[in-house]
């Protein structure tokens, strides 16, 4: 079973993105990008970190842009490869080319624009090799 991390601030999203993943494995939420950094790096501390992170950009307190290099940087400071280290998956209403390049610029795997379709969901964690074929 894979662990899983959803960083949203909209419970509804959170909620829908959750349930679609329950079937893959273990998933925690964080509802702003700071409490997701601070999960990301006590679950890695503990031996136990998230396989992946689905990570919206626009929250409160942290976005997802900040987010995302917290935690890439966090890989790098503990010695984790980013090819080693968790999958990140932008989940955003935000398609515009200055987001998308940011996110891809700041070590994202992919990005899925809102509302998320299940068979795209599928499709992205495949290509990750996060699901078997």
């Amino acid at each position: 079973m894979m662990k899983m991390l959803v960083v949203e601030d909209d419970p509804v999203s959170a909620k829908v993105l959750s349930r679609m993943l329950s079937g893959y494995g273990h998933c925690d939420v964080a509802v702003n990008g700071k409490e997701g950094v601070e999960l990301f790096k006590t679950a890695s501390r503990e031996g136990a970190p998230y396989r992946v992170v689905f990570l919206d950009l626009k929250m409160p307190v942290m976005d997802g842009q900040e987010a995302l290099r917290e935690m890439r940087d966090f890989e790098a400071q503990s010695g984790v490869d980013i090819a080693q280290g968790a999958k990140v998956i932008i989940t955003t209403a935000y398609s515009d080319s200055e987001n998308v390049f940011a996110a891809h610029i700041s070590g994202c795997s992919a990005y899925l624009v809102k509302p998320i379709q299940r068979e795209r969901l599928e499709d992205v964690l495949k290509a990750l090799n996060l699901l078997e074929e």
